[in-house]
């Protein structure tokens, strides 16, 4: 089978140079906030999906929390797994494939995780098993960012320079994808990646959610669980329960 850009990009150590500013307060403002708001059980057990190199499970951790984080990077999960311990677990793992079943209090997927894939079969495939892995009152937490304010003001070329690096990026809308292109010269190789990101609307979640058995309660705009606005706000985040 052919593998997808996010195979390759996820798993590069050029991602991580590209993306070395992510915020870990930001991060931690925003978990903070969540668990202020839902209000899980001291011994709940919670999914991180595309968890990354873990910077959400840690801090779930560090706040009492039994987590597990999952990720289709090897690289990133060999980094997590530094900080494991008997509450934090972390696996290579594909959010479409099955994982435990009635198992998590809280399923997570932050950051704009999500409309990495061809179909709209596929997303809502992922979502399934995103419900199956759930407990009946489980909750799946779903950020995404927000496609009209991000199409609206999309930069069409940036330049970006980090280790020593020139990051070539430009960025278009093409038949319902956000598509980044990333080019750049390293150690006298040329490199090219690219992201395709679905521009999903909340309407297309909701229709999605739908087919796969779950129910949106609670819309937010912002980390700091401002509420949705679809011309304003920066995020767009689902609180999801089972139909």
């Amino acid at each position: 089978m052919q593998r997808k850009w996010f195979q390759y990009w996820f798993n590069s150590p050029y991602y991580h140079i590209l993306y070395q500013q992510r915020n870990d307060a930001e991060a931690e403002f925003f978990i903070d906030k969540l668990t202020e708001y839902l209000h899980p059980k001291t011994d709940a057990k919670m999914l991180d999906i595309a968890c990354g190199k873990g910077r959400h499970s840690i801090y779930l951790n560090k706040k009492g929390f039994d987590v597990t984080g999952i990720d289709l990077s090897e690289q990133s999960i060999k980094y997590a797994k530094q900080f494991e311990n008997n509450k934090l677990h972390f696996l290579v793992h594909d959010m479409r494939r099955l994982f435990y079943i009635n198992y998590f209090d809280v399923a997570l997927n932050l950051f704009t995780s999500f409309g990495y894939f061809d179909t709209e079969k596929d997303h809502v495939n992922a979502l399934k098993t995103f419900r199956k892995c759930l407990t009946a009152d489980g909750i799946l937490v779903l950020d995404y960012f927000n496609t009209e304010k991000i199409i609206r003001n999309l930069n069409s070329c940036e330049v970006k320079s980090l280790d020593g690096i020139t990051f070539n990026i430009t960025k278009n809308v093409v038949d319902g994808k956000i598509i980044k292109k990333i080019n750049f010269e390293d150690k006298h190789k040329v490199y090219n990646f690219e992201e395709r990101v679905q521009a999903f609307s909340f309407e297309d979640f909701q229709r999605m959610l739908t087919k796969a058995g779950m129910l949106i309660e609670k819309t937010f705009g912002s980390y700091a669980l401002d509420d949705f606005d679809q011309s304003t706000s920066d995020r767009l985040i689902l609180i999801c329960k089972k139909a």
